[in-house]
C-alpha cells in the first residue's frame, strides 16, 4: 500500500495531465460541431470494423455446427442419389443417359450463393437481408433456399443487396405438397415459433400421417419441384371441418441462418409473361 501511494505521489502530475486532457477533449467535441462530427465519424468507422470482425469470428465458431449439418445432409442426399441411380440403371441400363439427365437438370437453373446479413424471427412479418443484388443477377420472385430447406422468396433488390420474404412472414404463401403423393396446399405462417409453419385446406381424403415430408410442388415459377420444406408435426381439422390443417416442422432453422442460395429457372420469364397475358384478359 505504501509503495502504491509513493507511486501515485511520484507521478501525480502525469495523472493530472491525463485528466485535464480528457476534460479538454470532452469540451472540444461536445461544444464544437465540426470536431464532434469528425470524432463520431471516426468512431463509427472503428465500430463498424469491430462489428465486422465480430461477425467473422462468430461465423468461424459456428462452422463446426454448419459443417455437421452439411455432412449429414450430403450423406442423406448421396444415399438417395445412389438409390435413384440404381433404380434408373435397372430400368434403362443406360449410364450415359443418367449423366445427360444430371447435366440437363443443372442447365435449367442459375444458382447464386449469398450470406444473410440481417434477419428477424420474432415478428408477424419477418424479413431477411442478403449481400447479393441486381449486380449479381438476383431479381424479385426468385426462390431462396438454405442448407436444409426452403427459406423464402426475393422481395425487392438493390444493386448489391436483396430483401427476402421468408416462410416466417404473414405474406408468405409457398406452393407445396406431400412428398409421397401429389396432394398439395400452401405453406403459410401464423406467427409464434419460428420452427413451425402451417398448411390449410389439405383434402380429408389425402393419405398422410405425422412425419410425412413436405416439399415444393413445382406449381409456381419460383421453386422447382421437390425442394424440402419440413415434416408433418400435427394434423388437425380446419375451421370448417371439411379439410385438414397441418402443422409443419420446418427443416430450416431461421434462428441461425447464415448461408443461402438464390435459385432461378432460366426460362421463367417466358412462363411469367405468358401467365400475365391471361390475367390481363
Amino acid at each position: 500500500m505504501k509503495n502504491l501511494l509513493n507511486f501515485l505521489i511520484k507521478y501525480n502530475y502525469w495523472f493530472l495531465f491525463i485528466l485535464l486532457e480528457g476534460i479538454s477533449f470532452t469540451l472540444l467535441f461536445h461544444f464544437n460541431s465540426y470536431q464532434g462530427s469528425a470524432f463520431f465519424t471516426s468512431a463509427n468507422y472503428v465500430t463498424g470494423n469491430v462489428y465486422q470482425v465480430q461477425n467473422e469470428l462468430t461465423g468461424y465458431f459456428h462452422l463446426k455446427t454448419v459443417n455437421k449439418e452439411l455432412v449429414k445432409q450430403n450423406t442423406e442426399l448421396s444415399l438417395q442419389l445412389q438409390a435413384y441411380r440404381d433404380k434408373l440403371m435397372g430400368l434403362t441400363q443406360d449410364s450415359a443417359g443418367l449423366v445427360r439427365m444430371k447435366q440437363d437438370v443443372l442447365m435449367d437453373y442459375d444458382i447464386i450463393g449469398a450470406n444473410v446479413i440481417n434477419n428477424s424471427i420474432t415478428f408477424n412479418d419477418n424479413y431477411i437481408t442478403i449481400n447479393k443484388g441486381e449486380a449479381d443477377g438476383v431479381k424479385s420472385e426468385m426462390g431462396v433456399v438454405g442448407g436444409t430447406g426452403v427459406v423464402g422468396i426475393v422481395y425487392i433488390t438493390s444493386k448489391h443487396f436483396s430483401i427476402i420474404i421468408p416462410i416466417l412472414n404473414s405474406k408468405s404463401n409457398i406452393s407445396c405438397k406431400l412428398k409421397n403423393n401429389e396432394y398439395f396446399g400452401a405453406m403459410t405462417w401464423e406467427g409464434g415459433s419460428s420452427q413451425f409453419g402451417f398448411i390449410n385446406d389439405m383434402p380429408r381424403h389425402a393419405e398422410l400421417s405425422v412425419g410425412d415430408t413436405i416439399v415444393t410442388s413445382g406449381h409456381s415459377a419460383v421453386f422447382p419441384k421437390g425442394l424440402p420444406i419440413g415434416t408433418v408435426h400435427n394434423i388437425n381439422n380446419s375451421l370448417d371441418g371439411l379439410s385438414f390443417k397441418l402443422k409443419v416442422k420446418l427443416f430450416t432453422d431461421f434462428a441461425k441462418l447464415h448461408d443461402v442460395r438464390v435459385i432461378s429457372r432460366k426460362d421463367v420469364s417466358e412462363q411469367i409473361e405468358l401467365e400475365n397475358q391471361i390475367e390481363q384478359k
